[in-house]
């Protein structure tokens, strides 16, 4: 598998930031290298962590990861009264919250109205369920529509503003939103999410792996931790939530569970490991799914980033290396993957103008890091990817003109069709399918109640985020992951601190 292991290696840097300082909280800069390393495409600001020598003993509710699930169920359960906590492993708070880029799905918002968008919780609850083929748990499907507009809400009313809105595959209705600019979502809202920790003295503790999960009784309430460094220490609570992320970046999990992907690129960062999951095992926790893995149709293969839907959503078109369209760009990711993986070479390209990298802002963090080619003509572009210049400039020629006449004859798309690409310069980006997220996991109820085998609720335990399974089925659409963080993040701190308040 080492090309998934080409794709962590660049991340291993961050470890060298250090466990702890003699200062009152410890930073963690957004330094080129460091910003590099974490590949956030928004960059998240220079950050400060709870030095480790202040850690207690005893918190009310201990949260296992730092990512945007973790950092959001500890926000809910502090203003409900807690004395919440967060141990995160990795060295910097986001987790793969820091590298997502498209943005966040929510029907019936504020946003959506003020742009005179009529969108319901219906049609997004049947547009997604119809992208997974019906596989999705529809009862925490229900939950997760319905809650989305107050998601975005909370959000906007704890300063961070998701008013931007773009599409994405298998979506009728411009329902991602994105931060005001445009700009890939992972690091705004790790900023965000992190300042409101600060702000309400939320201690988080970075390179702090929870390494076990205990019981007392028939309750769980017991961590152990171990700093960089340091002997391992047990810590006590009322409860504990595991938010700790996926397995896309496990060889292991992704040996036994899918081995006819060995040897693709990995867009998760190092620490996606499966770590909660294994834990919650032990404690009778139910996976499902677990053979579920999303392959994501454009990933730049030399350093497995991800190269965000939020490109084709604003009008680009990917076309194969004879310069011609192969695919309706707008499918769901597992079609679009598909139809990639099927072409000789396994690889496209992604072709857009200067109108879709003036509304994709992203666009410019992927040129920073050298994957944009630019031409000033189609034909001077195509030269430069080594493409035939008048198929591609042909090809481009009737995209535009399908685009004026709205009726895509070759492949029936039907959304992303707002602008032609006709602006000067031109560019592309080629890509190739890389593995981006696990839809398998632990089972919960829309409690955020971990389940144990019998499908009964495990006393004190909860979790959210991409460490649970079966919301998404076999196949998530692109802007839901952030959705269920912050939705389901929500949940586990609120329904955590119900408990802990018995």
């Amino acid at each position: 598998m080492k090309k998934t292991i080409k794709g962590l290696l660049t991340v291993t840097a961050i470890f060298a930031l250090g466990a702890c300082t003699p200062d009152e909280s410890e930073s963690a800069s957004s330094s080129s290298s460091t910003k590099e390393s974490t590949e956030v495409s928004s960059g998240a600001s220079a950050q400060t962590y709870t030095n480790p020598a202040e850690m207690k003993d005893e918190y009310d509710l201990i949260i296992v990861g730092g990512g945007g699930a973790g950092m959001a169920a500890a926000i809910e359960a502090k203003d409900a009264g807690l004395n919440p906590v967060i141990f995160e492993k990795m060295p910097v708070a986001g987790g793969n919250t820091l590298k997502s880029s498209s943005g966040m799905n929510a029907s019936e918002t504020k946003f959506q109205e003020e742009e005179g968008i009529t969108d319901s919780n219906d049609a997004f609850y049947e547009e997604t369920l119809a992208g997974a083929n019906g596989t999705n748990d529809k009862e925490m499907l229900r939950y997760f529509v319905d809650h989305s507009a107050s998601a975005i809400e909370w959000l906007d009313e704890n300063g961070i503003k998701l008013d931007n809105l773009t599409i994405t595959g298998g979506m009728s209705e411009r329902r991602t939103h994105r931060p005001s600019d445009g700009s890939a979502i992972g690091g705004y809202l790790v900023d965000g999410l992190l300042r409101n920790v600060h702000e309400r003295q939320i201690p988080i503790f970075v390179n702090t792996e929870v390494t076990d999960i205990q019981k007392t009784g028939d309750t769980v309430n017991q961590v152990t931790v171990q700093v960089q460094g340091e002997e391992p220490k047990e810590i006590s609570g009322k409860a504990v939530v595991v938010t700790t992320g996926g397995f896309g970046a496990s060889e292991e999990y992704i040996q036994t569970y899918r081995p006819d992907l060995e040897g693709y690129v990995t867009t998760n960062q190092v620490g996606s490991t499966g770590d909660g999951i294994k834990m919650i095992e032990k404690l009778g926790g139910q996976t499902v799914d677990m053979d579920k893995i999303q392959i994501h149709p454009t990933v730049q293969q030399d350093e497995g980033f991800l190269i965000g839907e939020v490109v084709r959503g604003e009008g680009a078109i990917l076309v194969d290396q004879d310069g011609e369209r192969f695919v309706n760009e707008m499918n769901t990711r597992d079609k679009v993957s598909a139809a990639i993986t099927a072409l000789p070479e396994k690889s496209a390209y992604l072709i857009f103008d200067q109108g879709v990298r003036d509304r994709a802002t992203a666009i410019e963090f992927y040129d920073e890091k050298g994957y944009v080619t630019t031409g000033e003509t189609i034909e001077e572009l195509a030269e430069k990817i080594n493409l035939p210049a008048e198929t591609l400039a042909q090809t481009v020629t009737t995209w535009n003109e399908e685009v004026a006449n709205q009726e895509d004859t070759a492949f029936g798309r039907t959304t992303a069709m707002e602008h032609d690409l006709s602006k000067p310069n031109y560019y592309a980006i080629k890509i190739a399918p890389g593995i981006h997220y696990t839809m398998g996991g632990i089972k919960i109820n829309t409690n955020t109640e971990v389940l144990d085998k019998d499908g009964e609720p495990i006393t004190g335990l909860y979790a959210a985020g991409e460490v649970t399974g079966g919301l998404h089925g076999e196949n998530r659409i692109g802007g839901n992951s952030v959705a269920e963080i912050i939705i389901f993040g929500r949940q586990a701190g609120q329904q955590a601190a119900k408990f802990v308040a018995k």
